[in-house]
This record gives structure tokens, C-alpha cells and sequence, in this order.
């Protein structure tokens, strides 16, 4: 392993995968796995948890987000829930609070369900990866990035990006994270047909955060998802979509300390 003090980038190998793990803070460990948006869509959260309650806070770029190296075996969220219960192990790191936007909250789910003792709670904010009659993930790959933004947040307008000011590596990023997401996600189901069945034996304290006015998955989907997880809590956040820990970080800061600093 190479890296560097906590508090800056660390750059591992764990099992042949490089790995870019973003370290800071010193604290109770959380380790954040964002979604489909990149490591962006959780940085703001991962600053707070750090600066207001003194959490180490490691971030890792999913291999293939932001056009890091993905070994072409990877691809699959169970995967990716291994090589980060071996960053947990590799880091010596026990009482995690494993905290995961979007698909970085099905990979979150299949961590737990790997039953690592370093892993003593989860959280799922706005996750996907469980089939719901009813209630499909929409099928962001045939969306425009207009019509996306529009269902993931309660005000799009606070967040719409004009693809005209995007340079050169901030379209390379977003190609490469969409490619990446395709990879792990099974599209366009966005599912793994055994996973809800399957959260019946995730044996760690969970809380599912919601954002009310998600449209990519919506909260008849949340609750579903709560409710295979014996004993999970879930919260439905108002004044927030897909991402609430950008549109309501406070609310969401909140929740996840109080959850992750329970006794």
C-alpha cells in the first residue's frame, strides 16, 4: 500500500485495484460512497461530518468515476463492496458508520451484507438496486441531462448545469462517471433481482434517508427498501430530491451524526 496522512488523498492498491481514497479528519470513521454524480455529490457532506463533528471521514472514488483505472473484471456493486470491506480492513478501522448516496447506497446495502465486524451501521440516502413492481429507477441513460436534473432535485433550477461553461475535463469526468455507472449499475433495470430478498439477513442498525421529491427513485421505492432491512428506520426529507445532502445538508448532517454517534 502506498498513502499518504490522513487528511489529503491517499492512493492504495488492495487486491491488484488501485484505489484514491479521499482521507480527512481524525474521529469516529464514516466511510461515504457517493453515487452516480462522482465523489462531488458527497464532498460538501464529508466537509461537514469532518470540520463540525470531527469525523474521520475516507471517501473513495469508485474505479472508473472521473476516468480512474477500473480492472475489466470489476463490475458489479458486490464487487466493489468487498474491495472496500478490504480498505476497512486494511486501514484497521472498526465502528464504521458506512454511509452511501444512490448507488453508493446499494453498495452500502451489499457491504453490510457482507457482515464485516468493522462495519457496525448503515446508512442509505436515496439508494437504488432493489426491484419494485410499480415503481421503476428511471432510466437516466435516455434522459437529458435537463430532464435529469428535473427529477433529482426539489429545485432544479438551484442546480441546473449549462453544458456550454463545462470544459473540456469536466465533460471527460461526467463521460467517464456515466460509463462507470452503466458498468456497475445493470441498467436500465438499476437492480439486482436478489437484493431485496437478500436485505432480510442485513444484520446492522440502518437508517434509509429519503429525498420527498426524488423522481429518479421515489419514496413509495424508500420505504420499500426500509422495509426488507429488519428494524431500519426511515426518514422522508422534505425540500429535497435525489441528493438532499446537497439541497438540505444541514437536515442531513443532522441525521447522520445522530445516527452514527448512537450508543
Amino acid at each position: 500500500m502506498n498513502s499518504n496522512q490522513p487528511g489529503s488523498s491517499r492512493q492504495l492498491t488492495l487486491g491488484g485495484v488501485p484505489l484514491t481514497v479521499d482521507d480527512r479528519g481524525t474521529g469516529r470513521a464514516i466511510l461515504l460512497l457517493h453515487g452516480g454524480a462522482g465523489p462531488v455529490s458527497v464532498a460538501r457532506l464529508a466537509d461537514l461530518l469532518a470540520t463540525t463533528h470531527g469525523a474521520r471521514v475516507l471517501t473513495p472514488t469508485h474505479p472508473g468515476f472521473l476516468g480512474a483505472p477500473r480492472p475489466a473484471e470489476l463490475t458489479t456493486t458486490r464487487q466493489l463492496a468487498q474491495l472496500y470491506a478490504a480498505l476497512l480492513d486494511e486501514l484497521a478501522l472498526d465502528d464504521v458508520t458506512v454511509v452511501g448516496s444512490s448507488i453508493g447506497g446499494w453498495i452500502a446495502a451489499e457491504l453490510g451484507l457482507l457482515g464485516s465486524a468493522r462495519v457496525a451501521r448503515v446508512v442509505l440516502i436515496n439508494a437504488c438496486g432493489i426491484a419494485v413492481d410499480g415503481h421503476p429507477v428511471a432510466d437516466v441513460f435516455t434522459l437529458s441531462l435537463d430532464e435529469l436534473m428535473q427529477r433529482s432535485y426539489h429545485n432544479p433550477a438551484a442546480f441546473r448545469i449549462d453544458p456550454s461553461t463545462m470544459s473540456d475535463a469536466q465533460r471527460a469526468g461526467m463521460a467517464a462517471n456515466r460509463a462507470a455507472l452503466a458498468c456497475y449499475g445493470r441498467p436500465p433495470e438499476m437492480a439486482d433481482p436478489t437484493l431485496r430478498g437478500r436485505l432480510a439477513d442485513l444484520a446492522r442498525p440502518t437508517l434509509v434517508l429519503w429525498g420527498e421529491a426524488d423522481r429518479v427513485v421515489d419514496a413509495t421505492y424508500g420505504r420499500a427498501f426500509a422495509d426488507a432491512i429488519p428494524g431500519a428506520r426511515f426518514e422522508l426529507l422534505p425540500q429535497a430530491g435525489h441528493l438532499p445532502q446537497l439541497e438540505t445538508p444541514d437536515r442531513v448532517l443532522r441525521e447522520v451524526w445522530a445516527f452514527a454517534d448512537a450508543r
